[in-house]
């Protein structure tokens, strides 16, 4: 996997040493003279809430914060989308805004949903194929400019066709346009590439869902919890697909399951009263033991 130096991460996100310092004393990334990949999509993510005045105190509070509140997350500026309000940080997560510090949800006026139709821009190709990812990333973020996020991942498919995430990305840019097939083909070569990505076998499972084959997402769903036992995602939607098909003793694993993973949500919610409702409509047998 590339590494990025010091000067790399100052060169990528424009930031200076004194600000990279003054992140890692606060604890928001660990100290290092190296950088992966992934390390480099944390920083970003700070800087960007730095630059939206929030202080860093703020942030790794809200990140331990969100850490205890959603069960199975490792990584919350990599898993859940980050944005400011006011002076605390918002994850979008699941559909909702979650502001974890306060333990509530909060209103989200931010574009997501609305179509936008934008021109794009000539792009001056970066240095690297992990640079223009980088780049497609941070584009994909706004709606306005996710078309550009498009021609950034394709041009990174063309460098390196082997590149799992950008085919993960893509695939999600078109799921979310209800380009089920294209969405499709890119989370198909994401698994082709890595046949260790869970995500690639759950976001497989939510296009196969979404297009009718039930019988395949359950298939799906099972592959990415076999390399992925915690993952509970996973197990909600393997849960639901399951219900889809009339195995509700199926789903009923997979739901408890889910509980245990997240214990405090609605979707957590929701799994106890499917439990409780599956239960209540089977014949329990009691077998006593002389």
């Amino acid at each position: 996997m590339h590494k990025y130096c010091r000067a790399d991460v100052l060169r990528i996100l424009k930031i200076t040493a004194q600000q990279l310092a003054g992140w890692e004393k606060a604890g928001l990334i660990g100290v290092a003279e190296t950088y992966s990949f992934f390390e480099l999509l944390q920083l970003k993510k700070v800087r960007d809430l730095r630059a939206k005045r929030v202080r860093p105190a703020v942030i790794r509070a809200s990140l331990q914060a969100m850490l205890k509140q959603v069960a199975g997350m490792e990584n919350p500026l990599l898993e859940a989308g980050t944005f400011s309000a006011g002076a605390r940080v918002v994850f979008r997560h699941r559909g909702a805004a979650v502001e974890p510090l306060a333990g509530q949800f909060v209103m989200d006026f931010s574009p997501q949903e609305r179509v936008v139709s934008a021109k794009v821009r000539p792009m001056q190709p970066p240095e690297t194929v992990a640079e223009i990812f980088a780049k497609a990333v941070g584009l994909e973020e706004d709606p306005a400019t996710q078309p550009e996020a498009i021609v950034c991942y394709e041009r990174v498919l063309e460098l390196d066709p082997a590149h799992a995430a950008a085919h993960i990305n893509l695939g999600t840019l078109y799921y979310n346009r209800q380009d089920f097939a294209a969405a499709e083909r890119h989370y198909r070569k994401a698994i082709e590439t890595d046949g260790r990505y869970a995500l690639g076998y759950f976001d497989l499972g939510n296009v196969l869902d979404e297009t009718g084959r039930v019988t395949e997402a359950v298939e799906a769903y099972h592959s990415a919890i076999s390399l992925a036992p915690t993952y509970a995602d996973a197990h909600y939607n393997l849960a639901l697909a399951y219900e889809k098909i009339r195995q509700s003793r199926k789903a009923l694993r997979h739901w408890r399951a889910y509980v245990r993973l997240d214990t405090n949500s609605p979707w957590s919610t929701h799994a106890k009263n499917q439990i409780q409702k599956i239960l209540s409509g089977e014949t329990l047998k009691v077998v006593f033991r002389r």
